[in-house]
């Protein structure tokens, strides 16, 4: 068996997800493959970051990493604030009868019915060049209040995705943002809040509060150089999750010290400005398990095969093609045989007539047979619902929120 999160026992000798085997799971979706998130597991980051952020910063939940209908109803509910990256996420946020004032957009290539969908609703816009502000004046926004989207001139040491301190699709770059202020103000848009997010996927808690601090020191130097009043300042998350076996866990206690520190000695011009703290996996992640059944077993040139119905149409990350140079497997198990010890070397394939088409690669199960439900951990963020992949003719994922 390969490293499994911690919290995840056995129960009749299977995997229990949220108090119930996964073939209970299965057998009430219907079939695999098969999506279950906790929410208790949620719930409980969702507490646990408030507890080290303190009642002073507002925490966001970015829909991209896991925008299932029923999650985002309820988790509108837990969180200070939606943030959306598409026009399909702006509606889906919009239904869950939040505020639309607590709605963020980014994003690089907004359409024009998309902004003006986000004006009509009243939706915050973060605004990511000169160009969309001028779009946004065309389309009738002259009053509407936004935030710049900054791409700073440092980026969040260690993240998986570097997104500043470089040229890059992302935002305005930090020494053109007095000249957006100015633009905005002669177009007739208020720029009152600023948004940055230097990467993603650390787990280094001094690389997330140096890039927090950095954020802080960036936006007094542009309200400084501009006057402007920020009503709200988005210090983008970057939270990490470890995936691997030799991962540490990001320690969030210390993140939370170094925040709540800075910003009891933060500069004077944003003493009355909100502080919102923006997180997509680093939420939800942990809280999903991904099921898919074995429908063969094979051996090719000493090399054992589980082959399933599922793969990466549904787990794209996972099969090792999102985002990573070198594949490495994520946890994974036997959920039928959770309680048996490991004794086989397999690779684990699934079902699309690719190469590239891998849920792992020389991992230790139990002795692994045709019906066996296999299980896929971190499998919250960026899975069926945030980045399906069509195959004509192959199985869908089910969704269930537990």
């Amino acid at each position: 068996m390969s490293h499994i999160p911690t919290g995840f026992t056995s129960l009749d000798g299977e995997l229990a997800i949220a108090g119930r085997r996964a073939s209970d799971w299965v057998h009430e979706a219907g079939d695999t493959p098969l999506f279950v998130y906790d929410r208790a597991r949620i719930s409980a980051r969702i507490a646990a970051v408030r507890a080290a952020l303190g009642d002073e910063v507002a925490l966001h939940y970015a829909i991209k990493a896991n925008p299932l209908p029923a999650l985002i109803e309820w988790i509108a509910r837990e969180v200070d604030g939606l943030d959306v990256a598409s026009g399909g996420e702006l509606a889906l946020a919009l239904t869950t009868g939040i505020a639309p004032s607590r709605i963020g957009f980014a994003g690089p290539g907004k359409r024009d019915d998309e902004l003006s969908a986000a004006l009509a609703a009243g939706v915050r816009l973060n605004v990511e060049s000169v160009g969309e502000l001028e779009r946004i004046a065309a389309l009738g926004g002259q009053g509407s209040r936004v935030a710049l989207r900054l791409n700073p001139d440092f980026d969040l040491i260690g993240s998986g995705m570097r997104m500043g301190g470089r040229a890059s699709p992302f935002g305005i770059d930090a020494a053109d943002a007095p000249a957006a202020v100015a633009r905005a103000t002669a177009l007739g848009i208020v720029v009152d809040g600023l948004h940055v997010y230097a990467g993603s996927q650390t787990l280094a808690a001094a690389a997330v509060t140096e890039a927090q601090a950095a954020t802080l020191a960036l936006a007094a130097r542009l309200v400084r150089a501009t006057g402007l009043v920020l009503a709200h300042l988005n210090l983008g998350g970057g939270f990490g999750i470890p995936y691997f076996a030799n991962d540490l866990p990001l320690d969030l206690a210390a993140v939370g010290e170094a925040l709540r520190a800075a910003l009891a000695d933060r500069p004077l011009e944003l003493r009355d400005t909100q502080i919102v703290v923006e997180l997509g996996r680093y939420l939800v992640a942990e809280a999903g398990v991904y099921l898919t059944r074995v429908i063969d077993r094979k051996v090719s040139r000493g090399t054992t095969f589980i082959v399933t119905d599922g793969g990466l149409h549904h787990q794209l990350a996972a099969s090792g093609n999102f985002g990573t140079v070198i594949r490495r497997n994520y946890p994974v198990a036997n959920a039928s045989r959770f309680a048996e010890p490991a004794r086989e070397n397999v690779d684990i394939v699934g079902c699309l007539c690719t190469p590239l088409d891998r849920l792992g690669e020389r991992v230790v199960l139990p002795a692994t047979e045709v019906g066996d439900l296999i299980a896929v951990f971190m499998a919250g963020a960026y899975g069926a619902s945030a980045s399906p992949v069509a195959f004509l003719g192959h199985p869908a994922a089910r969704e269930m929120l537990a």
